[in-house]
Formats: C-alpha cells, sequence, structure tokens
C-alpha cells in the first residue's frame, strides 16, 4: 500500500495512516438532516468524502463507506407540523432530492445509508449500556442526559476544557440536568407532539437525542472501533465530542482512529449558513451551472481550507474544466491502463497521498493538459482522462461537455445545436460572399448567445459553449 498520510483532527498532526485490519478500511460520516433541500456547504461534504473514498479504493483497499441521514429531528418535526404532513412525507421528500443533487454531482453513493429510524433499538441499547456504566441519567423532565464530567476524556478532540466550557454556560434556574454541560441522550415525548415522534422504552416514550444517533448507527456498522470519522467543521464540537463521550462511555474502548474535518463554504467571509441567511440551495445553483462545475469548485481547494463561493469562482471553475475537456477533444486516448509509473500520474498520486491535496492534483492535471496540447500524444489523453477520472471528472465525451445545453449563468446556452449548425452555415455563406461584416456579426451574435466558434483553415469546423 501507498504511504498515505492525513490530517487527524484528534491528534493535531498529519499522520501516517494505518488501518485496523490491512488493506481495509471503514468510514462513517455524518450526513444530511434531511428538512430542506442541500446547500453549497452540504455539497462540499459530499463531494469531498466521495474524493477521499475514491482515493482509498484507488490506493486499493476495501472500503466501507456509511454516511447517514436523520431523519428525526426538533427541525424536521417543526417543518412537519407547518406543513401538515407526515414526518416520513417529509423525510422521503427530500431525500429523494438528496439523492438528485448527488447524482448531479457525480457522487457515488455510500456502501450504507443508515436511516436514524431504523436503528432505535440500537440506540436504546447503547444508552442502557451508559447508564449502566455510570454515564447517564433520568433528570426530572424525564429526559436522559450524558453526565459530561463522569467522562475524562471530553474535550480532546476539540481542545475545549471542561473549566472553559463551564465558564461559558448560564445556569438555568430549576435545570433538570445534574450539570449544564450534560447532552440529551433520549428526550422524552411532550404532550402535544405528532404521534409518529416517539418510540417506546424504559425510560418513557420518547425520541433519541441527535448525538446518539450516529454512535449507535457507526458501531452498528462498522464496529465498536473503525478507521475513519468524517464531518464538517461545525461538527467537531459538540457533536463529534460528544460521539466520542457516547461510544467510549458505553464500549469501553477507543472509538475512532483519525478523524476529518472539511473546512466551512464562505460567502463574503462569512460561513455559509441558514441561520445567516447567506446560502445556496445546490438545485437552484444547478439551474445556472453544471453538476462537474461545481464537483470542480469544490476539489480545486483543499478539503481542510475554507472554499469562497461566488459567481466569478464559478465561472472560473467552468473555465478551468472546459481547458481539460478541451484538450481531449480532437485526442482520443488510447485504449492502455493507467500508467502510475508516468511522471504526472507520480506527481498527481503524491499529492493525494499529502492529505488528499486536490489543489496540487489539478496543478498536475493542467501541466498534462500542455503537454498533451503540445504533442496529441494518445498516451497523455489517457493519462488526462484517467487521472481526472479518480477525481469523479471528466466522464462524458468531450463533445458532450462542450456543445451540451447545460445550464449557464446570465440566460446563456439558450441556442440549440440545430440553430447554432444554421448559423455557422449562413456565416459561411457571408464569407463565401466576401460579406465579412456579416459573418463578424454572426460571430459576434452567436458569442453574445454564450457560443465560441473555432475557425481553422478549412472553415468553421467546431464551436462550444462558454
Amino acid at each position: 500500500m501507498d504511504q498515505l498520510r492525513l490530517y487527524n483532527t484528534l491528534s493535531r498532526n498529519k499522520e501516517t495512516f494505518v488501518p485496523l485490519h490491512d488493506g481495509e478500511v471503514r468510514m462513517y460520516v455524518c450526513g444530511m438532516t434531511v428538512y430542506d433541500y442541500c446547500h453549497v456547504g452540504h455539497g462540499r461534504l459530499m463531494v469531498v468524502f466521495d474524493m477521499i473514498q475514491r482515493w482509498l479504493r484507488t490506493l486499493g483497499y476495501r472500503v466501507t463507506y456509511v454516511r447517514n441521514i436523520t431523519d428525526i429531528d426538533d427541525k424536521i418535526i417543526r417543518r412537519a407540523v407547518d406543513n401538515g404532513e407526515p414526518i416520513r412525507a417529509l423525510t422521503e421528500r427530500f431525500i429523494e432530492a438528496m439523492h438528485e443533487d448527488e447524482a448531479a454531482l457525480n457522487i457515488q453513493r455510500p456502501d450504507h445509508e443508515p436511516r436514524a429510524t431504523q436503528f432505535i433499538a440500537q440506540m436504546l441499547g447503547m444508552i442502557d449500556a451508559l447508564e449502566r456504566n455510570g454515564y447517564a441519567y433520568q433528570g426530572r423532565d424525564g429526559d436522559v442526559n450524558y453526565s459530561v464530567r463522569k467522562f475524562a476524556g471530553y474535550g480532546q478532540l476539540s481542545g475545549k476544557s471542561l473549566e472553559d466550557l463551564r465558564a461559558g454556560e448560564r445556569v438555568a434556574q430549576n435545570d433538570a440536568k445534574e450539570d449544564p454541560l450534560d447532552f440529551v441522550l433520549w428526550k422524552r415525548f411532550k404532550e402535544g407532539e405528532p404521534p409518529d415522534t416517539g418510540w417506546d422504552s424504559k425510560w418513557g416514550r420518547g425520541r433519541p437525542g441527535w448525538h446518539i444517533e450516529c454512535s449507535a448507527m457507526s458501531c452498528a456498522l462498522l464496529g465498536e472501533r473503525f478507521d475513519i470519522h468524517g464531518g464538517g467543521q461545525d461538527l467537531q464540537f459538540p457533536h463529534h465530542e460528544n460521539e466520542i463521550a457516547q461510544s467510549e462511555g458505553a464500549t469501553g474502548q477507543h472509538f475512532v482512529n483519525y478523524w476529518l474535518h472539511n473546512g466551512f463554504v464562505n460567502v463574503d467571509n462569512e460561513k455559509m449558513s441558514k441561520s445567516l441567511g447567506n446560502f445556496f440551495t445546490l438545485r437552484d445553483v444547478l439551474q445556472r451551472y453544471d453538476g462537474e462545475v461545481i464537483r470542480m469548485l469544490i476539489l480545486r481547494a483543499h478539503y481542510r481550507s475554507p472554499l469562497n463561493y461566488s459567481d466569478p469562482h464559478l465561472d472560473d471553475a467552468r473555465a478551468a474544466l472546459t481547458r481539460l475537456y478541451t484538450a481531449l477533444k480532437d485526442v482520443a486516448p488510447d485504449d492502455r491502463a493507467l500508467d502510475w509509473s508516468e511522471r504526472h500520474a507520480a506527481a498527481f498520486r503524491a499529492a493525494m497521498n499529502d492529505d488528499f491535496n486536490t489543489p496540487v492534483a489539478f496543478a498536475t492535471l493542467f501541466d498534462l493538459v500542455t503537454d498533451l496540447n503540445r504533442t496529441g500524444d494518445p498516451a497523455l489523453a489517457r493519462q488526462l482522462k484517467g487521472l481526472a477520472g479518480v477525481l469523479g471528472m471528466l466522464g462524458r465525451d468531450p463533445r458532450e461537455y462542450l456543445q451540451g445545453r447545460a445550464p449557464a449563468a446570465d440566460g446563456l446556452a439558450q441556442l440549440d445545436a440545430a440553430q447554432i449548425d444554421e448559423q455557422i452555415e449562413a456565416r459561411a455563406q457571408a464569407k463565401h460572399a466576401k460579406n465579412y461584416a456579416e459573418a463578424d456579426r454572426i460571430r459576434a451574435a452567436l458569442l453574445d448567445a454564450g457560443v465560441v466558434l473555432e475557425d481553422k483553415p478549412g472553415g468553421t469546423t467546431e464551436w462550444r459553449r462558454v
């Protein structure tokens, strides 16, 4: 196996990856809470960990990739009540929308996509173990809580001390918790809540807290100890911190070896979030940009770095993707296997093994494009298509992408191929009649419509969308 090095949030260092079982990787990623459409921040998480699982498989590992769905939650309940619809109807609708967005971004489905409501029994079993081990108690309001101060390692992932956390808390009068830092494991059913939001337990009818869901699902599908746990940077505390406390408190053993967190998506230097009202849903962006352009935007930034979202950045990503497809348009790749000993592939591999350094990997692809454009070598075309394919890119026929009626900003790309061919023929006739002003007018009008003509000595034989 290659020496993959990755940044472990737990140790705050870049470490050589050593799986628990030789040749096998078990990875869990916190997925979506399905009460609304996915925004670009969700898209980044899905694309990043899709890229990571693809690279692990490229290295030859047998990967079990789990990404959960939270389908019971306070926000889900509120939205369903406001809409006057059953919880299941709401969640099914947004799960289907999420899968549509994933397909547009060429995201492979995880090996397992567990829903929280399918693992209630496992959650109750874990809460019962925590109670037996002295970490859980039932408060005066009926909720079952986790006693944070009883877990010696609390704060190890986030670097937060209990003293700092306690200083930032305000103690509510008659608080049902023993300590304000304690978090809920099981929420007691409240009068007036929809009947499909509760399950019976020895602590009374209720529903799980958010944190226990991921602990139970990951342990059930991957074992009580596994290799990689991922998620967005915003989940590091308290969600992932609480997962460690729950899982290790219940099982008595180390939970996860490597913690990976992707960075925020920023708009005007502020984190994209629904609470700030500065978020963009993927399906809104997909009305104007091809899904592969969005994937390019996300992967050109290092996964741990902030990603600046804007239309100009998307336009730049589109231009970069166009350059890659254009390089493959006139040179058909040969049919040999990807050659990892070739210098571009070796540089690409080194970049990806250095904590999934996709910016350097893409720089290598553009160096390869330069050599391909200069030589027209089918072997280099094969290398470009193969290496980009590792990242989930360049999977379409180049002309299909370059001439396709993909969504485009500013209302461009409205002409279909037949209309464009008619204008190209009219321009050719104008040039034949030496009416160069008309030929220039047609060319300019096509450009205004988002179509670039490629003139060659034999005439205009190619065109593409901007």
